[in-house]
């Protein structure tokens, strides 16, 4: 990589929310260069870095050069207290740092010492080609391990206490990052945080595993709206640790999940030459290019290329087309395609070569469009709304043909997650009620009718709307994020003006707002190794 754009030239977190470039200043360098990182870790791995990364890119240099351990030596030195961050960069477990001299409290940038944010891989990053395969592999076992539901998934640890700073600071999703070494959440204060696998998880101290902290605070400026991770993000290559998001009145932000600076903005501008705020984000394939959502168009930003240029690419023409926000994007894994959900009620096909509509789907959704996902091999295309209880499942080989539905509890506007595993067998989505459920889609009819796949297993996982759900890349584990904006009885406010009816009709949940860590792996797995560590 070239270079980054220096925090104190953008504005840094700090400034979240303001104009990091003029237009009459030069472009930004650029964030990322995909076909730069490789070439020039070669020549000089800490000529390009910042100086307070140089001692970390000498470490990953050293780990990547050095004889891979096998994973029964990781285990070995597992349970002999050996530090797996030694593998990887220096990290320090969420919460045990001190913050950096200077930062600053509420709504800044916090930093945890000198801490690697994103860096817990260890002995992860060692796991076989076999171990990231279907639902992934133990972080002590040489051997897959799948996701198991014979039984409900055990709860290992969680975050509570970073949401009740305020009445109202419920979550708004989770997604695991492409490595699998962190968790972000984002949640109704605009601060995406930023969470470390918990370092017990590889040792045998599964008991001893205390509330996840957060390792970094990303504030923006106004209410999220999207965001994602870059999807060849690796711990070890820090240059690859960037998250892209978008919040109202703002421009796209392309943060570093290294250490929480703003890297670089992407900016679009409406027909008055006003700015404007994507209501979606999705990274290509191969992170060489940001593909935002807006009304009625899809704008592509090239990821190197920071700034206000970009291809505009209309979803209606001539009043034939998509209509609406765009509100959610996905890439097919197989093909050059890309799909496009709006508040309409519509889900287009498009090119990804330049944008040409392929197919639009019919209407079959109640709501606007709020996510949509494709299965590993590219066939079928996952669809859910707002206030719709349903998800359908698309064949993409005879496009508008809808294989089967999967029914689930949703009366929120708000997104309400779901997500595949990597072998596209299961499909797990939470609902208003707080209970996540899984279906098993690899039992549906391969000729589809249109009928309702029952759930194969649901578990209740929260006191209150589950929207967030996401799995693990190789490993049994879920994560789960909870809440929702809480409305409280006229008869509980300030004075005696509400009735009883106006109080049954607007009733109060308990609210839940919290980040919990599951394991969903065989049954016994936990305990098992437990009672292995610890001699009798």
């Amino acid at each position: 990589m070239s270079s980054f754009v220096e925090s104190g030239e953008t504005g840094g977190a700090a400034g979240a929310g303001l104009e990091p470039e003029g237009d009459s200043e030069p472009p930004q360098e650029p964030p990322l260069g995909v076909s730069q990182v490789a070439q020039e870790e070669k020549e000089d791995p800490t000529s390009s870095a910042p100086a307070a990364k140089q001692p970390r890119l000498a470490q990953v240099d050293v780990a990547l050069t050095s004889d891979l351990k096998t994973p029964d030596q990781v285990t070995e030195e597992t349970d002999n207290n050996y530090d797996l961050s030694q593998l990887g960069q220096e990290a320090v477990p969420a919460g045990t740092g001190d913050p950096v001299e200077g930062c600053r409290d509420e709504g800044q940038l916090e930093r945890n010492g000198e801490e690697n944010t994103a860096g817990m891989t260890g002995g992860m990053d060692e796991l076989p080609e076999e171990g990231r395969n279907g639902a992934g592999g133990s972080p002590d076992e040489g051997q897959s391990l799948r996701l198991d539901f014979k039984q409900t998934p055990h709860m290992l640890t969680g975050a509570w206490a970073e949401y009740k700073s305020s009445a109202e600071n419920y979550l708004k999703g989770c997604k695991w990052a492409p490595d699998g070494s962190c968790v972000l959440s984002n949640s109704a204060d605009n601060v995406l945080r930023l969470y470390n696998l918990p370092p017990e998880l590889y040792a045998h101290d599964w008991d001893l595993m205390t509330e996840m902290s957060p390792v970094l605070r990303m504030p923006e400026g106004d209410t999220i709206y999207d965001y994602c991770w870059l999807p060849i993000m690796t711990s070890l290559q820090p240059d690859t640790c960037l998250i892209a998001s978008s919040s109202r009145d703002n421009p796209v932000h392309l943060w570093d999940a290294f250490y929480g600076d703003l890297r670089a903005t992407f900016r679009a501008y409406n027909h008055l030459d006003e700015l404007t705020a994507a209501h979606s984000l999705c990274f290509t394939p191969d992170a060489s290019q940001l593909y935002c959502g807006f009304d009625k168009t899809v704008r592509v930003f090239d990821t190197e290329r920071p700034g206000r240029d970009c291809e505009e690419r209309p979803t209606l023409v001539k009043k034939c087309g998509q209509t609406g926000i765009i509100s959610c994007l996905a890439f097919s894994p197989c093909q050059s395609i890309y799909a496009c959900g709006s508040y309409s009620r519509s889900v287009g096909l498009y090119s990804c070569q330049d944008g040409a509509p392929l197919a639009l789907l019919p209407s079959r959704h109640q709501g606007g469009i709020t996510h949509l996902l494709f299965s590993p091999d590219g066939i079928r295309l996952y669809t859910g709304g707002r206030k719709d209880p349903e998800i359908l499942c698309w064949d993409l080989r005879d496009p508008g043909q809808v294989l089967f539905s999967l029914r689930r509890r949703v009366t929120t506007n708000q997104r309400i997650y779901f997500d595949l595993d990597p072998s596209g067998q299961y499909l797990l989505s939470g609902d208003t009620g707080g209970v996540v459920y899984v279906w098993d889609v690899s039992t549906a009819p391969p000729d589809g009718g249109e009928g309702v796949l029952q759930p194969h297993f649901q578990f209740q996982a929260h006191g209150d709307c589950t929207n967030g759900i996401s799995i693990h890349p190789y490993m049994p584990l879920l994560v789960s994020s909870c809440g929702q904006r809480q409305f409280s009885c006229p008869g509980e406010s300030e004075g005696d003006s509400g009735s009883e009816s106006d109080a049954a009709e607007s009733p109060v949940s308990s609210a839940d707002n919290a980040l919990a860590l599951w394991w969903a792996g065989p049954p016994g797995s936990a305990s098992d190794r437990n009672q292995e560590a610890q001699p009798e």
